[in-house]
């Protein structure tokens, strides 16, 4: 019983030193509902293989004013070649 107790301020301690030391920064904070909220990230689909990805971690090409982002250099490329021999 004493081991359980001793457990139980054991991680009560953890927490209240979690939360002193690691302040949350208001980017931290969920603000779901206002304007100040910003989108960081996207998922977006690669035009030629058809994957979903983060669109932060793509390869990015601009063809006729238009943002095309890949999965990888690979599919930019095949994209590429398909476009010119089409």
């Amino acid at each position: 019983m004493r081991l359980l107790i001793l457990l139980i301020l054991l991680y009560l301690g953890y927490r209240f030193l979690k939360s002193w030391i690691v302040k949350e920064t208001p980017s931290q904070k969920a603000t779901f509902g206002t304007e100040t909220a910003e989108i960081d990230n996207v998922m977006v689909k690669d035009p030629y293989c058809g994957i979903f990805f983060a669109q932060n971690d793509g390869v990015h090409l601009r063809v006729n004013d238009q943002d095309l982002y890949f999965c990888s250099q690979e599919c930019k490329d095949k994209f590429l070649e398909k476009q010119a021999k089409g």
